[in-house]
Order: C-alpha cells, then structure tokens, then sequence
C-alpha cells in the first residue's frame, strides 16, 4: 500500500499542506561470492533504484518499520545492524500537490534470507547488486547507500 491509511486520514484534514512524517531506510547487504552485494528496488512511480524505504507508522519502531518494509517491498527477511545516518529530506511535492518532510532513520541491515522480488507494486524490480556495480541513483540515495556501507558504527546527523 504506498499511501498508509493515517496519512489519507490526515490529508482530508489538513489538504496538501506539508506533513512532517518519520522515515526509515534499510541498506540491505550481504556476502556473495567473496563481494559485498547491496539490495536495492526500482521504484514503480519513478523508475528510480533506490534502497528500500518507507514511513514508520503511528506507535512503530523506526528499526521495524525498515524491516517490514524489506520483506513488504522486496520479499526479504532482514535485520537491522545499527542506525548509521539521522537526517531530514528536503520537502517532497507529489503529482497530486500534497507536501511532505521526513526525519529519516537509515538502518544498515544483513540479509537473512529470501531472494529479492516485487511483492506490494511499490517496486517493479528488486535485486542485489555488488557495490562497485550499482545502477544510477540519485545523489541523495546514493549516499545513504555509501553511508550504510560503512563498517563504523557512528551514526551521522545531518
């Protein structure tokens, strides 16, 4: 479900006006083959490949929210390793005019099982890619990626 019921609750409320909403991103990796492989989906509004993400829900776990979101978008189990990035997205504007701002929480996560497909329609791929051979992606996600790759266990805030 792309759009979580308590926000289409909000907007007949509030209309377009800017939401401010918690997000949580999951940097998926696993070892194949001596190489590290990263899990990312392309996602079915934009074509983009990006890390799984989504929007915590009310009285939810960001930590959880990366998982369910795993499993929901790409059938894969995960666990989540540590928080490595705390930070706020610009403002979105969505075709249909609504506004939203996110905190986002970016969990570096280890694959445990599952291989990656489209499961909820959000995504029309999903896949692991070795991390010196990964897609396009926009400068943003790209480095939550760089960041969730990172073997220190300090979170970033930004």
């Amino acid at each position: 479900m792309p759009t979580p019921d308590f926000i289409l609750d909000l907007r007949t409320k509030v209309g377009h006006q800017q939401l401010w909403l918690s997000g949580a991103t999951a940097v998926v990796t696993r070892e194949r083959d001596g190489g590290l492989e990263v899990l990312l989906v392309r996602r079915a509004d934009t074509g983009e490949w990006t890390p799984v993400s989504g929007i915590v829900d009310p009285g939810e776990h960001p930590a959880a929210t990366a998982v369910r979101e795993v499993a929901e978008e790409a059938g894969v189990v995960a666990e989540v390793e540590h928080l490595v990035w705390l930070t706020v997205t610009d403002v979105i504007t969505y075709a249909n005019g609504d506004r939203t701002q996110y905190i986002d929480h970016v969990f570096r996560c280890r694959w445990v099982s599952g291989e990656p497909r489209p499961v909820d329609g959000e995504a029309s791929d999903a896949a692991f890619f070795g991390v010196h051979a990964l897609p396009p992606m926009r400068p943003d996600q790209a480095e939550r990626v760089r960041i969730g790759l990172t073997d220190d266990r300090i979170t970033r805030l930004h």
